[in-house]
């Protein structure tokens, strides 16, 4: 009670007695009801300060999670369609902005001058083709001709070889029997001269005379048929070296026969060689023609530069085909933006003109900055020298079906958010 009504106490003597009264005096001056405004003020500032404390690191936690840009757009291989044959255009199968699925035919090149091509080209592979088929049967006849041919004049040899020797035997023979002729006419006519002698002197009779000059006669005839046996015989020897010397021309000519076989079989590889060219220039041919036919290369949306009545040359460009599926998104960050920047991490992409969100992630980050791809890349060698902060192209990759409708187009902006965690 003295504690609660100090004022109604007896005073004590010292400094503590002394103190105490103006303590509680201080205490009962300040009101209630501020104090506990003060408290509660206090409370809300602690909390106020506690609240921003976690939300600075919240809010700085979530800002270091990812990095933003907004020096990007939308990017694509764009396909350019190229005439691959000269001609005239009669068909164009398509319109400016229209959808095309791969393989579709958009122009068609007039392909009758092709049609004539092809048709040329078949026949002449049609008659290179027989032109080598009939040279390959004559290579195995040639081969079977040269070797009986070269026996055949082998055997030629030995049989004139053998007339010569038989032709020189039959001359012997017809020399012995001129000289059996030439004795026995000798003989004969000088039995004749004898008895030419005796008929005169009247020593034998006429009748053995008449024997005598018979027989001499005789002899002479076959003297001269001896000696015309003889000549016979040498001509017959002769006409055996003839044939002889003919044989050895037949047997030089057959041993060219390997020689003519190797020059048929060069000649079939001739033939052969042209039948595969002309079987390049018939599927060249058949290439023209179906080049005449331009087909979109992938699918996508067209743009053309061709109307019908053109005459196109070979390699002009006639369309250029989007292929809106294959969009993708080229950002260029910062230098210090890549520090934990990886393939891989997932990506928003903000498109600007619908206000979509599309998920993604990062492909690739560029081997170099922009500028070094640039027709005249900066050379900092030389002159004043400011740094500038490099920004290097980062490609990123839309997850399968963010795209499904096409509306991203290339070259749109966008503001793409990669997250590094």
């Amino acid at each position: 009670m003295a504690e609660e009504n100090p004022a109604h106490s007896a005073p004590d003597t010292g400094q503590e007695s002394t103190a105490e009264p103006s303590v509680l005096t201080e205490r009962d001056r300040t009101p209630p009801v501020r104090q506990s405004s003060n408290r509660r003020r206090n409370i809300v500032i602690l909390i106020v300060v506690v609240v921003a404390l976690v939300g600075g690191v919240f809010l700085w936690l979530y800002l270091s999670s990812y990095e933003s840009t907004d020096d990007a757009q939308a990017d694509v291989h764009l396909y350019p369609v190229s005439a691959r044959v000269s001609g005239y255009v009669i068909r164009v199968n398509v319109d400016d902005n229209q959808w095309v699925e791969k393989g579709t035919v958009l122009v068609e090149v007039d392909p009758k001058d092709y049609e004539v091509a092809v048709a040329q080209a078949q026949a002449n592979l049609v008659n290179a083709e027989a032109t080598a088929q009939s040279l390959n049967i004559t290579v195995p006849i040639t081969s079977v001709n040269t070797s009986s041919q070269l026996k055949f004049a082998a055997s030629g040899i030995d049989d004139a070889n053998a007339g010569i020797i038989a032709a020189e035997r039959q001359e012997a023979a017809a020399h012995s029997q001129v000289e059996e002729a030439e004795a026995n006419d000798v003989k004969a006519q000088d039995d004749l001269h004898r008895y030419k002698l005796l008929v005169d002197k009247r020593e034998v009779a006429p009748q053995v005379y008449d024997q005598a000059l018979a027989a001499a006669k005789s002899s002479t005839a076959a003297v001269a048929a001896a000696h015309a046996n003889e000549s016979a015989a040498q001509q017959f020897v002769q006409q055996a070296r003839s044939r002889l010397e003919q044989a050895n021309a037949n047997h030089q000519s057959a041993e060219t026969g390997p020689q003519q076989v190797s020059s048929t079989q060069a000649r079939v590889r001739a033939a052969i060689a042209d039948v595969e060219q002309k079987r390049a220039l018939l599927e060249q041919a058949q290439l023209n023609l179906q080049y005449t036919k331009i087909v979109a290369p992938v699918s996508g949306e067209v743009n053309k530069t061709v109307v019908v009545g053109m005459n196109v040359q070979d390699g002009q460009q006639l369309l250029t085909v989007v292929p809106l599926d294959e969009v993708w998104v080229t950002a260029n960050f910062k230098e210090t933006q890549l520090r934990h920047m990886q393939v891989g991490q997932r990506a928003e992409i903000h498109v600007d003109s619908s206000g979509r969100t599309l998920k993604g992630h990062v492909d690739s980050i560029a081997g170099a900055t922009g500028p070094l791809f640039s027709l005249l890349p900066p050379e900092n060698a030389t002159g004043n020298y400011v740094k500038i902060v490099q920004r290097i192209p980062v490609k990123i990759v839309l997850d399968a079906g963010e795209n499904r409708d096409r509306r991203l187009r290339p070259g749109m902006n966008v503001v793409p958010d990669v997250y590094l965690h």
